[in-house]
């Protein structure tokens, strides 16, 4: 089926704004592609180095320099329960490609922090650009130049979008992601969020809280609310990167393992000496950025993408835009309702038809390129989903054409919303983006007046202080990359929702970001630009009215404009802690970072 035409006219647009960018990435592939065949250029003291630790048959094969080798990125730690069960996959993969005559080795690791357990602590501070240090780490482990094909093991939050910028810089080597899949459904989320809202208003103590947060997260597996981790996988086989349906099987299952060995196998036939040569280059184009987009609004995806997929675009030469993000969320229906943007987790999303279901959809309204390339070919071939035959054979059969819970996931036919789950708001405060989907129409315009804040913890004061039942709008500055690191401000968002079912208008702006999971209050979040690079957000004052529509895409303070003008000369700037406090618990280190930062907009990437 043809594409689209809106969808058309927007990758065009993009093909153009790329050509120059896009032609040079592609000429510096080609270039390294022809100087540096794996393994080639490697003297004998290079080769020795790299084989020193293998077991001796593999030595072999090695230094004979004919078996494919498939080096493994992994993020593995035990801390983070969506990449525990990674612990035992590197031999998983070893003994599956040993079997076929190649070669894996663990080529090197990458830090994986967990935004659920840093919320509201100084290490949230170093959440996002932990992204780009993923992407440099995933750069070095690759740096040894001796693979044909690469493995990237890694689900969560910012740990995807730093392992493909990462593996972006290789573009002539084919690259497969492997996920792990999430934990068993918890604590119903209406019920999760019912409590946090009493704990937040003190109506129930840190007993209950916490008995509410261990029922919700309680097993190996990714958190199963539709955030950034879950986002990350949905696009992760949207844009082809995964095995078809591979994302949301759970964690210590057959099929999870047959899936596991089946990737490996499918990295030595697409490696650069396998019969289906596929680099990573070739299937991360101006097409497969489109798709991810339409997915990402079509299931009300998370926020944290539209600086992610910015990021992410800029290392294969592609020049996106919020534009692009707000054109493509008016042009795709909704057609997931996944806490927040409704009650159901991940694991009812993937019982209902997943991401077979979705993606049959999408393509049949031309709303996805299925001539884009895949690591198993065209991305019109994903109608399917996994499972596994009587006899333990992985096999694939045809994904639902209907939804098994309507509730949950729709056809095209019958969408939640005829527009996406992201709206782009522009005005006098800059330019900002909201989670549409999960905000009820009646909470999509709002006029009250504004209440500045500094910091997360200046708004928590005031709201134990009392001084926030009333009708507002938050704004909440020197939140963005350059400022602190841009960190999740999640303890807002208790209280915000508590004020917004007593009654209240309430709202929030901020440079800063939320949850990938943003909820129920209209929140014009990544404000671009910055309080920190001189934004407008620094004219705004106590009392300013401010007033929010959504549906119009817009945002702005009700200031008349020569007095807004004036404003501008008032020096603000970011508060800094006497005791150097502010820097400490690592975030010193990651100074470089702020300090080069770019905007929400441009991506918040520090490579410029």
């Amino acid at each position: 089926m043809s594409v689209d035409p809106r969808i058309a006219r927007i990758t065009d647009r993009i093909r153009d704004r790329s050509g120059q960018s896009r032609a040079g990435y592609l000429r510096r592939t080609a270039a390294v592609a022809r100087a540096f065949p794996a393994n080639a250029a490697l003297s004998c003291a290079n080769v020795a180095h790299a084989v020193a630790a293998l077991p001796p048959g593999e030595k072999h094969l090695a230094t004979a320099g004919t078996a494919p080798r498939v080096g493994i990125v992994t993020a593995y730690n035990d801390m983070l329960s969506a990449h525990q069960p990674y612990a035992g996959y590197p031999d998983l993969i070893r003994g599956t490609i040993r079997a076929a005559g190649g070669v894996a080795q663990v080529a090197g690791g990458v830090p994986a922090m967990c935004d659920g357990i840093t919320q509201g602590q100084p290490g949230m501070e170093l959440s996002l650009f932990s992204r780009d240090v993923i992407a440099m780490g995933t750069a070095v482990a690759l740096s040894h130049n001796t693979f044909d094909a690469a493995l990237m093991l890694g689900i969560c939050d910012k740990i995807v979008p730093g392992l493909l910028i990462g593996a972006l810089q290789f573009g002539h080597l084919p690259v497969i992601f492997v996920p792990a899949g999430p934990m068993g459904s918890g604590l119903p989320n209406p019920e999760k969020s019912r409590i946090r809202q009493l704990y937040a208003t003190g109506q129930v103590g840190r007993e209950a809280l916490l008995r509410c947060e261990t029922d919700s997260y309680h097993s190996p597996g990714t958190c199963t609310f539709f955030g950034t981790a879950n986002s990350n996988q949905l696009l992760m086989e949207v844009m082809g990167l995964h095995l078809p349906g591979a994302a949301f099987v759970p964690p210590g299952t057959p099929l999870r393992d047959a899936l596991t060995r089946q990737a490996a196998l499918r990295a030595l036939e697409i490696a650069a000496r396998g019969p289906a040569y596929t680099p990573i280059s070739d299937v991360v184009d101006e097409r497969a950025i489109v798709n991810a987009m339409v997915a990402l609004m079509a299931t009300g995806g998370s926020t944290n993408h539209t600086i992610h997929l910015v990021a992410i675009a800029a290392a294969a030469g592609i020049r996106i835009t919020w534009d692009d993000f707000d054109e493509v969320s008016r042009a795709t229906p909704l057609l997931a309702r996944i806490y927040p943007n409704g009650p159901a987790d991940i694991n009812q999303f993937h019982a209902a038809g997943g991401i077979g279901l979705l993606t049959g959809a999408l393509l049949d309204a031309g709303l996805l390129d299925g001539d884009a390339v895949t690591v198993t070919g065209p991305l019109s071939g994903r109608r399917i989903e996994p499972a596994m035959e009587d006899d333990g054979r992985l096999a694939w059969r045809a994904a639902p054409s209907e939804s098994r819970d309507p509730g949950v996931l729709r056809t095209l036919a019958d969408p939640f919303d005829p527009e996406g789950g992201l709206r782009l708001l522009g005005g006098n405060l800059g330019r900002g983006v909201m989670k549409i989907s999960a905000v009820r129409p009646e909470h999509r315009i709002i006029e009250a007046p504004a209440l500045v804040f500094d910091s997360q913890e200046a708004f928590v004061a005031a709201h134990r202080a009392g001084a926030l039942q009333r009708d507002f709008v938050a704004c909440v500055r020197f939140q963005g990359p350059r400022a602190n690191g841009m960190p999740e401000l999640h303890a807002l968002t208790p209280i915000l929702g508590a004020l917004q079912d007593q009654g209240f208008k309430v709202a929030l702006i901020t440079d800063g970001r939320m949850s990938g999971a943003s909820g129920k209050v209209p929140m014009v979040i990544h404000l671009s630009p910055e309080a920190a690079a001189g934004g407008p957000l620094l004219r705004v004052r106590d009392g300013d009215m401010i007033r929010i529509d959504a549906e119009r895409g817009q945002v702005g303070a009700l200031v008349e404009d020569a007095a807004w003008q004036a404003r501008a000369a008032e020096p603000i700037t970011a508060p800094t802690s006497d005791d150097g406090l502010d820097r400490g618990l690592g975030r010193g280190l990651f100074g470089l970072f702020r300090a080069h930062a770019l905007s929400a907009e441009d991506g918040a990437t520090s490579f410029g």
